[in-house]
């Protein structure tokens, strides 16, 4: 039985900008974050909404789907719930640890080999070292990068860098799992082992939310799919 939502949001609306300089924009911003003042909810020049207006709930449990076209916000949402970003207006609850997977490579140093980024990783995710140490024959042999594993990652392909990436979140401590994409890259087998973790964590009543174009996997996998358009809503919310 599902439980009380620990991800709730509350007409939750994001705007970002096309400059990529540091506007005002950006500077109310960082100054909300700090203050807790309301950025201006009028939009100036080359700003947009990326989100519009959104509401919904996660219950404990729960593996809800984010579907829609490129540009609609998907990945926005799992910023702001991993608190990457922040939302320019309306309220997010979140009740838990959180792993986010929603930037290749990001958490990752290029420099340092396949071992040494998932202590670093690791310990960015809540294991200590102690439960790295335990763990990380599981997470080398998940991620099937053994031959690889004492490279520099600067060297791996972004199928390469996703596999352990994905393999250090989902051993990881956390009660939210964010996961962008991970779906589309890997070949079939490490696709397959995606989805029996996916379902072990569930198994354990975790709560995910998985980013894809691939409508099929997210109803193989997802009690719902919330499909997101332009910033908005437009199917799946609760």
């Amino acid at each position: 039985m599902l439980s009380e939502p620990v991800i709730n949001f509350q007409t939750v609306w994001k705007k970002y900008s096309k400059q990529q300089v540091m506007n005002s924009s950006l500077r109310e911003e960082f100054v909300a974050m700090i203050t807790g003042k309301k950025c201006r909810q009028e939009l100036s020049e080359g700003e947009f909404w990326a989100l519009k207006d959104i509401s919904f709930l996660v219950n404990k449990g729960e593996c809800i789907g984010l579907s829609g076209p490129n540009g609609s916000g998907k990945s926005t949402i799992l910023k702001l719930i991993s608190n990457v970003t922040y939302p320019t207006k309306g309220t997010i609850k979140v009740k838990g640890r959180v792993a986010p997977l929603i930037e290749l490579g990001a958490g990752m140093h290029p420099d340092l080999t396949g071992t040494e980024n998932i202590y670093m990783n690791g310990t960015i995710l809540g294991l200590s070292i102690s439960e790295i140490k335990q763990k990380i024959d599981d997470i080398v042999l998940f991620s099937g990068l053994d031959d690889f594993i004492n490279v520099p990652v600067k060297k791996y392909s972004s199928g390469m860098f996703l596999r352990l990436a994905f393999s250090i979140a989902v051993h990881s401590p956390a009660d939210i799992f964010l996961f962008d994409e991970v779906l589309a890259v890997g070949d079939e087998e490490f696709q397959s082992r995606c989805f029996e973790r996916i379902e072990s964590i569930r198994e354990q009543e975790g709560t995910i939310l998985v980013v894809s174009h691939d409508y099929t996997a997210l109803e193989r996998i997802c009690d719902r799919i919330v499909t997101i358009d332009h910033g908005l809503v437009v199917g799946g919310e609760q």
